[in-house]
C-alpha cells in the first residue's frame, strides 16, 4: 500500500471510529452532570469532576467480580441532596411505566437524583492491574455478586432508601405471582434500610394488566412485606390498572 493509500485509511478508521463510539463513559458522564447541574443548581461540592474521580476510584484497577458495594461510599456519600419528602417512589419490575409517571406526576425515584440520572443504563468495568475503562466485556448483572453496575445500584438503592421520609411509594408488577419478590432489589436493599423514625406510611401500588384479577388481599407476597416492614411501619395497598396510570399521565 502506498503512503497516500496508508494515510486514506487511517483517516478513514478515525472517522468510522467517530461515528460508531462518539462518546466515551467520561463524555457522557460529563454531559449528564452538566445537563443535571444546569436544571437543579447543585452545591459546588457535586462538581462534575470530582464525581468522576470518586466514580473511578471505586472500580479502575479492581478485578470486575471484585468491587463490592461500599467501593462506592466516597462518592455516594458526599453527593447527597434533600430528600422528596412525601414524593419518594419506589419500583420493582415497573420501571417504564414508574419513570413516565414520576416524570409527569412529580415524583422523584432513585433515577432521578443526580447520580441515578448520571449513571442509568450505563455498562462499566475495570481490569486488575490496568487503568482502562471498559464498557463492553464487563460482567452482567447475573454474573458475579460484586460487579462494578450492579454494587453500585445496591449501594445508591441502599442510601435513596434510607433518606425516604413522610409518605412514601412503591409501585410493583401486579402481573407476576410474587409482586414483592424477595430477590429483587426492593425487598433485599431498599426496604431493609427504611427507617420507620423519619417515614409515615408506606403506599404500595399494585399495577395490573388488563385481564389481571389480582388484588392486594389475594397477593400473599405482601404478607412478607409487612413482616419485613416490622410493627413500627404500616402499608396500605392500592390495585391500579396501567392504563388508568396511563390516563393520569395524560391529564
Amino acid at each position: 500500500m502506498s503512503e497516500r493509500g496508508l494515510i486514506a485509511t487511517v483517516i478513514l478508521t478515525v472517522i468510522l471510529g467517530l461515528i460508531l463510539w462518539p462518546d466515551s463513559l467520561q463524555e457522557k458522564v460529563k454531559k449528564r452532570c452538566e445537563t443535571y447541574l444546569e436544571k437543579h443548581g447543585r452545591p459546588s461540592q457535586n462538581d462534575c469532576e470530582k464525581i468522576w474521580a470518586s466514580f473511578t476510584q471505586a472500580f479502575v484497577g479492581k478485578d470486575p467480580c471484585g468491587v463490592p458495594p461500599d467501593a462506592y461510599d466516597s462518592l455516594i456519600h458526599p453527593v447527597s441532596q434533600k430528600p422528596a419528602c412525601n414524593k419518594m417512589l419506589f419500583w420493582s419490575k415497573t420501571k417504564e411505566i414508574v419513570h413516565e409517571f414520576a416524570k409527569n406526576c412529580s415524583y422523584v425515584t432513585l433515577e432521578d437524583t443526580q447520580l441515578g440520572f448520571l449513571l442509568d443504563g450505563l455498562t462499566w468495568c475495570g481490569k486488575k492491574e490496568s487503568q482502562e475503562i471498559f464498557t463492553t466485556g464487563c460482567p452482567s448483572w447475573s454474573d458475579c455478586v460484586n460487579n462494578p453496575v450492579r454494587s453500585f445500584w445496591i449501594q445508591a438503592s441502599a442510601a435513596f432508601a434510607a433518606s425516604a421520609c413522610g409518605d412514601v411509594s412503591v409501585m410493583l408488577n401486579g402481573s407476576m405471582d410474587m409482586s414483592y419478590d424477595p430477590d429483587r432489589t426492593f425487598a433485599s436493599v431498599e426496604v431493609k434500610h427504611f427507617n420507620s423514625s423519619i417515614m409515615n406510611s408506606l403506599t404500595v401500588w399494585l399495577v395490573t394488566k388488563e385481564g389481571d384479577t389480582k388484588t392486594c388481599d389475594s397477593d400473599e407476597s405482601l404478607k412478607t412485606l409487612q413482616t419485613d416492614l416490622g410493627s413500627y411501619l404500616k402499608y396500605q395497598c392500592k390495585v391500579v390498572s396501567q392504563s388508568q396510570l396511563q390516563t393520569c399521565i395524560a391529564d
